[in-house]
């Protein structure tokens, strides 16, 4: 029986609230797998190639990160290597603990980036107790730098990022949390990658980038985000494109959502 889809109002993509407030992420990836969830896979050679520029562009591996990261996912499949469809069936069977176990386990056995290390900051207190607990995220943050500024402590974690990414989150968040991000720090700018729906305009926030002296470019084509959720979700998501002029034929009209992404970098410094 299909479970049943609440509708963000203004844009009319699903909400799926009620699976990040669980203790485990099992239940998150059995039904993003039912929807054909890829971001993260197609996010995965981009962000394992800016690891890779950033390491040799300042010697030493980076902290990433990951803003709205649910339960760890990009963490999960960079350093598991590791697909969503694969992470559904790991996380089959047993109860928390158990896979709590298993994902320690596997870290301990094969990190496919021991040297690299990774934050998350998300909303959802239990997905970031699942994803520190079972060692996927080296420290978390739980706030919403929406509406306010982070505390001292966050601050400290926040600042500490070399490359800030995120899969989905912005439309939720904009420059705001953005702009406090690259502030934790103070002294220099992070580099950030951002997958961003088609529906969500990213220039407000290049532009605030901009003035702190970045530089933004959007990579060609657009990714595959994953199924429409219901026949309800497609007709809106497709409306709220129409009213801000963007052609969907051959793109969201095949059924599916669509991100663009966007690489905003520091301007070199001559």
């Amino acid at each position: 029986m299909p479970v049943p889809v609440s509708l963000h109002r203004t844009t009319g993509k699903a909400s799926f609230d009620d699976i990040y407030d669980r203790p485990d992420p099992s239940d998150y990836y059995s039904r993003l797998f039912e929807l054909d969830y890829r971001i993260p896979e197609l996010a995965k050679p981009h962000f394992e190639r800016l690891i890779a520029d950033y390491r040799t562009a300042a010697g030493a591996a980076p902290t990433v990160l990951d803003i709205g990261c649910s339960y760890g996912v990009n963490a999960a499949l960079l350093r598991f290597d590791t697909t969503v469809g694969h992470l559904a069936e790991h996380y089959r069977g047993g109860d928390t603990a158990a896979r709590i176990a298993r994902d320690r386990a596997r870290l301990a056995a094969r990190d496919r980036q021991p040297n690299v290390r990774f934050v998350g900051m998300d909303a959802s207190a239990p997905a970031l107790a699942y994803a520190s607990a079972s060692g996927l995220l080296h420290d978390v943050v739980h706030a919403d730098l929406e509406s306010g500024e982070p505390t001292e402590a966050q601050r400290q974690v926040l600042g500490s990022a070399d490359l800030v990414v995120s899969t989905g989150c912005i439309g939720y968040v904009t420059d705001r949390t953005l702009l406090r991000v690259v502030h934790a720090h103070g002294q220099r700018l992070p580099w950030m990658a951002h997958f961003v729906l088609r529906m969500y305009d990213y220039e407000p926030i290049a532009r605030s980038l901009g003035e702190l002296g970045y530089r933004t470019e959007r990579v060609p084509g657009t990714f595959r985000q994953r199924r429409f959720a219901s026949s309800a979700e497609r007709s809106k998501v497709l409306n709220t494109l129409s009213a801000k002029g963007i052609d969907s034929s051959g793109v969201e009209q095949d059924g599916w959502l669509h991100a663009q992404l966007y690489l905003s970098l520091p301007e070199p410094q001559v």
